[in-house]
């Protein structure tokens, strides 16, 4: 478009002898078909030449709008199908987790459960983090967390966890507080970044509660005072290096048909069949029995509290079916 004002202001001051500015004016009015007449009379070469300038500069001008009125068009086709196919799939969503952010935290949990895998989605208000998820090929509904509707755009209501992970102590308190009132008997994880915010976030439902400060510190004085307890650590919760061992630590229920269900641990040939190591055995009442004995009895209901590869523990999980 520029270069076809450039040759239609050169052309009628070279052709009729025009000043600059008459060219340019007398181009812009033919471009634009406004239809004003014309400033000076026009010769035979002029009114061919302004010929060729309609038609050469109104389709060119026609064909930009044109242009650009399909770009909008499927850019905004594009965003409105791409997030009502989220919104369908966020609708069928059942036994699932919410994720309350997507900060470092929220990022680790999403990708952890990513490589499980297990439904989950994210809410998140942040553009940037949005673009994010989207990118990562995630779930993610755009909203305050802190709000009912929002929670019940992501089926809190059938949702299996939440884990709320935004930035300030205050939000997540608020967020915990609203999803315990839409579900009274949801898990919740919530962060917290100072320490007092811990109990107020029990208090207000949390099941637990987390602080990455506190945990690194811990990390980094068992770097020093007990390396080898914390490589193997490292080793067995397949959090840092272990999946070149391809170890896993899983929690297996025990179901009331199990073939489990009554033996003793010796009885139950777990370890001769599969060849995970039961690490602990928590009990329908709560308490957890750490290296359980080999008499051990399982009922339906416990927690197996296993260790193995996954090819191992999924065979488990089959007999504890």
């Amino acid at each position: 478009m520029g270069a076809i004002l450039l040759v239609g202001t050169a052309g009628f001051h070279w052709i009729e002898g025009w000043p600059w500015f008459d060219g340019l004016y007398m181009t812009l009015t033919t471009l634009t078909t406004i239809g004003y007449q014309e400033l000076h009379p026009l010769s035979p070469a002029g009114r061919l030449f302004n010929t060729f300038l309609i038609i050469v500069g109104v389709s060119s001008l026609f064909f930009l709008i044109g242009a650009f009125t399909q770009a909008m068009i499927e850019f905004e086709l594009g965003t409105f199908f791409g997030r009502r196919r989220l919104e369908r799939q966020i609708s069928k969503l059942e036994g699932h987790y919410i994720i309350c952010g997507a900060g470092r935290v929220g990022r680790s949990a999403a990708r952890e459960f990513r490589a499980r895998p297990v439904p989950f989605v994210i809410i998140e208000r942040d553009e940037n983090r949005v673009r994010w998820a989207a990118a990562e090929e995630m779930l993610v509904l755009i909203g305050d967390a802190t709000r009912d509707e929002i929670l019940r755009a992501a089926r809190i209501e059938k949702a299996k966890g939440l884990i709320a992970a935004v930035a300030t102590d205050a939000e997540n308190l608020y967020i915990v507080l609203t999803a315990r009132g839409l579900h009274p008997t949801l898990p919740i994880i919530a962060r917290a970044s100072e320490e007092d915010a811990a109990d107020k976030l029990r208090k207000a439902g949390a099941t637990e509660v987390v602080s990455p400060y506190h945990v690194i510190g811990r990390r980094i004085a068992m770097s020093l005072l007990r390396p080898h307890v914390l490589d193997f650590i490292d080793v067995a919760t397949t959090l840092f290096g272990a999946e070149d061992l391809d170890l896993q630590i899983e929690q297996v229920l025990v179901s009331d048909r199990s073939s489990l269900s009554g033996k003793t641990l010796e009885d139950s040939g777990i370890r001769r069949h599969t060849g995970v190591i039961i690490l602990a055995l928590r009990k329908v009442d709560g308490q957890m029995h750490f290296n359980p004995s080999a008499g051990s009895r399982i009922q339906g209901g416990d927690h197996l509290i296993a260790m193995g590869q996954p090819n191992d523990l999924k065979q488990l999980e089959a007999m504890a079916r």
